[in-house]
């Protein structure tokens, strides 16, 4: 295991753990690498000696450090979410008709969130619709 300091293009740091050199730079390349804090995915390496895992970090072992980088993943995607539910309009499983009614102007212009298929997905992108797709998990607090 090897531990990257990144930066996104926004300026946030942050710490994430990779297999091997190659398994970072594999996720670089297909952009599936993203900020905790801001969701962009212009992620780079920060400055930085990489920490090869020896089992201890800063006191602490590899799975306990592991599990409160977990947890920072999680609380930025609540964060993400709240965002999303705050500053979009939820148009459940007709998220791939209002996205292409947006887009060719066939409706008022605003951010909406749903679900899509697979194949829906595909098909907007090969539309050039513009849409990005988060990890959504139920809430826990009901």
């Amino acid at each position: 295991m090897i531990l990257y300091q990144l930066a996104c293009t926004n300026a946030h740091q942050f710490e994430a753990w990779f297999r091997n050199i190659a398994t970072y730079d594999a996720q670089s390349a297909a952009g599936d690498i993203m900020c905790p804090f801001c969701g962009s995915t212009g992620v780079t390496k920060a400055p930085m000696a990489p920490n090869v895992a020896t089992g201890v970090y800063k006191g602490v072992t590899t799975e306990t450090r592991a599990r409160e980088v977990a947890e920072q993943i999680m609380r930025a995607v609540r964060r993400l979410h709240r965002h999303v539910e705050e500053n979009c309009e939820y148009v459940g499983d007709r998220f791939a008709e209002e996205a292409r009614s947006i887009h060719f102007g066939e409706t008022e212009e605003r951010d909406i969130y749903g679900e899509a298929t697979d194949q829906e997905a595909t098909e907007l992108d090969e539309e050039g619709i513009e849409f990005h797709r988060i990890p959504w998990t139920p809430r826990r607090d009901s």
